[in-house]
């Protein structure tokens, strides 16, 4: 029997171990309040409703085009120049199985085994164990408060030769931070000076709280590659649909891979999603994250009055980041002991933090607010 792969021995998405204790604490208990899943807790918007049906009636739902099909396209350039005033055009959108597709197809596409690629830290795990399995060389750039927990063009100078790629998120998961437009525009150049392939993850556009803006990273770079996903503003994270603005240059390398790979993403999701980008679905989507802005001042209020204070900013997206050196400083453990005896899940942070994340743990805010408010007053208990 043949033995697993070199390339398989990545450390595993630890909250999905979370989600499956949690799963079974609701079947034996019933009382399950989850604060661990990174993802709406509504359903598609209901013009993507209506549009499956339609689909479903009037499609074949066979094979697209690999790069999806083109009203989709088309929806999503112009979702960007509407929301951020640039010039995209059909051609420049790849569409994806998720995001989680598009990553696996850029790095595919654009680094080679032993290429370094930087990463910030707290972040994203599949960025890290993604690019492990693929042979790169992952360097994490220790992201504390005083840069709001996101890289600098500081930082990338005194690495001791340019990488061959930067991951940059904003709003960022686990921490919510974004990034100064300014900053951003700052990264974007240092990465075209130093032929260094400037990833922005963008998927949590459309969740920001307060006066912080965000900005696209094609705006000051088209050589640069922008992620995108219906999955979190658009709250429709099991259709399995995300897309990438992707420079010229790029394109024929991911239309080899994706052809292989995925042949093209789901039919279905596509047809269906270019309802999301309506001004109905819109409507419908911006009250979640009127309910978001409300889970969150809830949470980051009622924290502190249990212990938990050390927060990072929260900016954007549907999560607090939390110190809890104080109270632990082991994560996962904590994290199990909390689900165990009061039914509140958790993620540990040791998935986004590699070195300080056994002392902290995220919480998700997309819920109902009336869970959120219990889940405080259980661990007020704890």
């Amino acid at each position: 029997m043949r033995s697993e792969s070199d390339r398989s021995r990545v450390e595993p998405f630890h909250v999905m171990d979370v989600w499956k204790a949690a799963t079974e604490r609701g079947r034996t208990h019933g009382d399950v309040l989850s604060l661990a899943a990174g993802q709406p807790s509504t359903p598609a918007p209901a013009p993507v409703l209506r549009a499956t049906k339609a689909a479903l009636d009037s499609e074949l739902l066979g094979y697209t085009e690999t790069f999806g099909i083109e009203p989709l396209r088309a929806a999503i350039a112009a979702h960007h120049h509407a929301t951020t005033g640039i010039a995209v055009d059909a051609e420049d959108v790849v569409v994806t199985t998720g995001s989680s597709g598009a990553f696996t197809l850029i790095f595919l596409a654009a680094f080679d085994q032993g290429d370094t690629v930087v990463v910030a830290r707290p972040g994203y795990p599949a960025y890290r164990n993604t690019l492990t399995a693929l042979g790169c060389n992952v360097v994490e750039l220790d992201c504390g408060p005083e840069t709001r927990f996101q890289p600098t063009v500081a930082m990338l100078d005194a690495l001791p030769t340019p990488p061959a790629g930067l991951i940059v998120a904003s709003p960022a998961n686990p921490t919510g931070t974004i990034i100064d437009p300014e900053e951003l525009a700052a990264l974007a150049r240092w990465c075209d000076e130093h032929g260094t392939l400037l990833i922005s993850d963008e998927i949590y556009h459309g969740i920001v709280f307060g006066e912080q803006a965000t900005a696209c990273a094609w705006e000051t770079s088209r050589e640069a590659v922008v992620i995108g996903s219906v999955s979190k503003y658009f709250s429709m994270t099991g259709w399995r649909l995300g897309w990438m603005l992707v420079p010229p240059g790029l394109r024929r390398a991911l239309q080899r891979l994706a052809s292989n790979m995925t042949v093209c993403p789901p039919a279905i999701s596509q047809y269906a999603a270019i309802a999301a980008f309506t001004d109905e679905a819109k409507a419908e989507l911006d009250s979640h994250v009127r309910r978001y802005a409300l889970n969150r001042e809830v949470l980051l209020d009622g924290l502190p009055e249990i212990g938990m204070g050390d927060l990072a900013p929260a900016d954007g997206a549907f999560y607090a980041y939390a110190n809890i050196g104080q109270l632990t400083d082991d994560s996962t453990e904590w994290c199990r002991r909390v689900l165990a005896e009061t039914g509140v899940a958790l993620a540990p942070g040791i998935d986004f933090d590699t070195v300080n994340g056994v002392r902290t743990v995220r919480f998700s805010f997309a819920g109902a607010t009336a869970d959120i408010e219990e889940a405080l007053d259980r661990l007020r208990k704890f």
